[in-house]
């Protein structure tokens, strides 16, 4: 059974929505901070955990959610001992401004060394959303920039520190952690690995497309099923499925962000067919992830079958609003079968 090492779920009304979706597939997830207010201490990581819990289905009491931190530019050093302690799974890193809800991210990645120390120290993953916030850097380049700028100099300065680059979407991201010490890994989302900037911007702007990091040029998505179709450890399922209102999406100001939940592992089926990789698909979405973050694989099983159909145009989203899916109306040619095998 496969787990997905980067996903939202929203909080309040919402989370009933969108966790039956993940908990059908996936074992265990990585669920964001960047609610509203932030997960920024243990006390809160621990009651939204609690929160998550009970969105689960009645039966499907498999579903854990792995909880993280948001890191501020004021988080003490002493909260990361405590969030360890506590089962705190990862800490998340979100230079501010970058994606959404993270306008409380640090500011000064550099600055943060002992926090960064510490979370060494107790063996603590960092979860990056790797992308430089400057106003004179393309929205494109924004990735590569902050391999250059931060990423290499943070783990030279760190040698410890377990980082996951996450959602990467470049061919100069793939080759980086391609080459990168064991202790770095990262996350590849369905889309970047299905879609190009061309899915957002031909044809009239696809908002239900808009996602950060962005989507790039087809070379780089080229290089992403190259990654995947390598079978290198480092590379592993996270979807960051993010679900947002369809009206807040499809608006003057639209929200960054794609929900994926409902099919995520029949869409990495498509990508990964696409790449001649099929065979490669169970270790990435079930033994890389485990394996890197120090857990036990998943001892219960889904079976992915050959069988089309057809995505729901929404899914219900909270009491009164809706959440348009990655794929909405039209088919899938993979499905999971119903169930989860012992």
């Amino acid at each position: 059974r496969p787990d997905d090492w980067h996903l939202h779920v929203r909080d309040g009304a919402r989370l009933s929505s969108v966790v039956p979706h993940s908990a059908a597939w996936c074992a265990r997830a990585i669920v964001m901070p960047n609610t509203t207010p932030p997960i920024t201490d243990t006390q809160r990581a621990t009651a939204y955990r609690d929160r998550i819990q009970e969105a689960v289905p009645d039966g499907n009491q498999r579903f854990e959610p792995l909880m993280t931190l948001y890191l501020t530019d004021k988080t003490p050093v002493e909260e990361i001992a405590k969030a360890k302690e506590a089962g705190v799974a990862a800490v998340k890193l979100y230079p501010a401004g970058a994606t959404t809800n993270s306008d409380n991210g640090v500011k000064d990645v550099l600055g943060r060394i002992p926090i960064l120390e510490e979370m060494a120290r107790v063996n603590m993953p960092l979860c990056v959303h790797g992308e430089v916030v400057d106003q004179d850097v393309d929205i494109f380049d924004r990735e590569k920039v902050f391999i250059d700028k931060i990423l290499q100099p943070l783990l030279e300065r760190l040698p410890n520190l377990k980082v996951i680059m996450e959602h990467i979407t470049t061919k100069d991201a793939a080759e980086f952690v391609a080459q990168a010490p064991e202790r770095v890994a990262a996350t590849i989302t369905p889309q970047h690995l299905l879609l190009n900037r061309n899915d957002i911007l031909v044809g009239g702007i696809k908002p239900h497309h808009y996602c950060l990091p962005i989507l790039k040029r087809e070379t780089h998505r080229q290089a992403l099923l190259a990654a995947i179709a390598s079978g290198s450890p480092k590379f592993f399922l996270g979807t960051d499925s993010a679900p947002h209102p369809k009206g807040a999406k499809e608006s003057s100001c639209g929200c960054a962000g794609i929900y994926s939940a409902h099919a995520a592992v029949p869409l990495y089926a498509m990508a990964f067919e696409e790449a001649g990789a099929l065979d490669k698909l169970e270790a990435f979405a079930s033994f890389n992830g485990p394996a890197f973050y120090n857990r036990e694989r998943n001892q219960d099983r889904i079976t992915l079958v050959r069988k089309k159909w057809r995505v729901p145009e929404s899914y219900d989203f909270g009491d009164e609003e809706v959440v348009v899916p990655l794929w909405a109306g039209k088919e899938l040619e993979w499905a999971i079968e119903e169930g989860i095998q012992e």
